[in-house]
């Protein structure tokens, strides 16, 4: 009897050494396939079909980051895990992005929710897509990294204008007490923001 799958934990499989035109081949075949998520970087290609912890905190720290972006008054495009493409090198799928202001080519902000490590590849991955800034979720902790001249480096406050106030790690406690109760980390979120 084949293993059961448990619903909450990420399923993930990786094929090495592929090129370009077999990836596009997996992502043709899996199209129409809800739920899963496709990312190539250097010959690697990774399938995603997240788990039901993935989902949740994606989805609550896109919540509270809309919740930032409405009490501030901040124009913002969200644009989840739309495809993020350059040709023959990259292709990624965030959980959630945004552009600030308008839709862009490539969202000013990747937000990605990891259960396990590999973050260093991940950001390749992105500095080669161009992608501004990333934020990853691990293990609790929300971990920023800014594009710069060499590749990305760690910031604890968001660079992007527009999100250069938010206290990091209001929205991190906030997001754990979502775990427990998603209005009172909301009334929580609003509290603080409003307080600085």
């Amino acid at each position: 009897m084949p293993p059961v799958l448990s619903p909450t934990a990420d399923q993930r499989v990786t094929y090495g050494d592929r090129s370009w035109e077999q990836f596009k081949l997996i992502q043709k075949g899996l199209e129409g396939c809800p739920g899963v998520r496709l990312f190539y970087y250097d010959g690697t290609v990774e399938i995603l079909m997240p788990g039901r912890d993935h989902e949740f905190f994606k989805s609550i720290i896109a919540f509270l980051l809309e919740i930032f972006f409405v009490e501030q008054g901040i124009e913002f495009y969200p644009t989840g895990s739309m495809d993020q493409e350059r040709e023959g090198e990259a292709f990624a799928q965030a959980d959630e992005s945004y552009c600030m202001g308008g839709p862009k080519a490539i969202p000013d902000l990747a937000i990605e929710v990891t259960f396990t490590r590999g973050n260093i590849t991940k950001l390749e991955r992105y500095r080669v897509l161009g992608v501004p800034e990333v934020w990853f979720w691990e293990d609790g902790l929300l971990s920023l990294y800014h594009l710069e001249t060499n590749g990305y480096g760690r910031v604890y406050r968001s660079e992007i204008a527009e999100l250069s106030s938010l206290d990091i790690e209001l929205l991190s406690r906030c997001v754990l007490m979502a775990e427990i109760s998603r209005l009172e980390a909301a009334k929580a979120f609003r509290r603080g923001i409003s307080a600085r």
